[in-house]
């Protein structure tokens, strides 16, 4: 029953005014402590937060993360890579790379930056281009002189590209190097080993392939994605974030040589025809599925104290959702017990989230005009 008709019922059967508020402000408490209990809630201004656009006028951000220069570094689809001051919003570009072409949701997209930036300030970007007139992608690493980027040295090259499904989050786990990719509108290569699509792929620092990987020689960690668009690694379990058909966008915990099903799995082994594979291919199922679809995209872990609701959460940016999402981890941290929502329609379409190691959030809008990025951080 909702909250008004209660209170319609109960004026009749209680004598005052007086009463009924004795009675209805601890009902109405124990609501709020049912629904958010339950895991979802739904907040446009959080408690104790506070948020504001630090900079405006952008066009498609992909990529933003926390720099060791106390900058946000930023890539842009067009082909604009830059450092945003986010004390004053000032955009300082770095380069534009003319080999870039931007077609439907391809052109410049992921970004890493070296963990030992000081003395080895290379930067690793994911871009589309056109080889010989067919859509492709690669991984470049740059060297940053202190004003631009120079120096590309090409580490991989020719993945197929399409106007959709081209993953490409990048992200470095101590001396190693992360790679998401897409199926690239085929199907047939998430699971097929050979094909770096559809994959979570695995490099050395210097761009070689690392012994250990699952195969000798391929580049590849984890394979059966469809379109992986968040990775964070914290807890020590690499998280990612992966986009869906019209159904099942998933959260997953990313492991070696492991099968994440698609296309013959689409969230967990639910339906008959999944059940029947899954029986027969060991395959890891996510932590959450989510149908209809929220177009899950930009993935990062909050585990500072700044703002304390979301400690210990994983923060994840959506796109056809156009909301953020706290994931509250157990205390194992493979399991979501609590999930929020904020900002929803307030900034549009959500790309990606980065933190500061004071524990501000920041956010990019992807909306293709006038884009943003917006800081969270606690109220005063």
């Amino acid at each position: 029953m909702k909250l008004a008709a209660v209170f319609d019922e109960l004026k009749y059967m209680l004598p005052s005014k007086k009463l009924i508020l004795v009675f209805l402000v601890p009902l109405f408490f124990a609501l709020q402590c049912r629904k958010n209990s339950s895991g979802s809630s739904t907040n446009t201004e959080p408690a104790g937060i506070k948020d504001s656009v630090i900079v405006s006028g952008l066009s498609h951000p992909w990529e933003i993360l926390w720099g060791p220069d106390q900058f946000i570094w930023m890539t842009e689809r067009g082909g604009r890579v830059s450092r945003v001051n986010p004390n004053t919003g000032q955009v300082l570009p770095l380069i534009t790379i003319a080999e870039v072409v931007s077609q439907g949701e391809g052109g410049l997209l992921g970004m890493a930056l070296h963990p030992s930036f000081s003395t080895t300030p290379h930067v690793f970007l994911v871009y589309n281009y056109l080889n010989g007139g067919s859509y492709r992608e690669k991984l470049v690493r740059f060297s940053y002189n202190g004003n631009s980027l120079v120096n590309p040295v090409t580490i991989i090259d020719n993945i197929d590209a399409a106007s959709i499904h081209n993953g490409s989050r990048l992200l470095v786990v101590n001396d190693k190097l992360f790679m998401s990719t897409g199926d690239a509108a085929d199907q047939t290569s998430p699971q097929n080993i050979s094909s770096p699509n559809g994959k979570i792929l695995r490099f050395n620092l210097d761009g070689s392939i690392p012994a250990d990987n699952p195969v000798a020689g391929n580049p590849y960690w984890s394979y059966g994605h469809r379109n992986a668009q968040g990775l964070v690694f914290a807890n020590n379990k690499l998280y990612s974030s992966e986009h869906g058909p019209a159904s099942d966008d998933e959260l997953n915990i990313i492991e070696k040589a492991k099968n994440y099903g698609w296309p013959d799995v689409r969230g967990f082994c639910n339906e008959n025809a999944e059940q029947n594979y899954c029986s027969s291919h060991p395959i890891i199922e996510p932590l959450l599925a989510w149908t209809p679809t929220i177009a899950a995209c930009g993935l990062d872990y909050y585990g500072a104290d700044q703002i304390p609701q979301w400690k210990n959460s994983l923060l994840l940016a959506t796109l056809k959702d156009a909301r953020l999402y706290q994931l509250k981890l157990d205390n194992s941290f493979s399991r979501v017990i609590e999930t929020n929502e904020f900002f929803t329609n307030e900034y549009g379409r959500l790309r990606d989230i980065c933190i500061s190691p004071g524990g501000k959030v920041y956010i990019c809008s992807s909306n293709g005009g006038n884009d943003k990025i917006i800081e969270v951080k606690a109220a005063p």
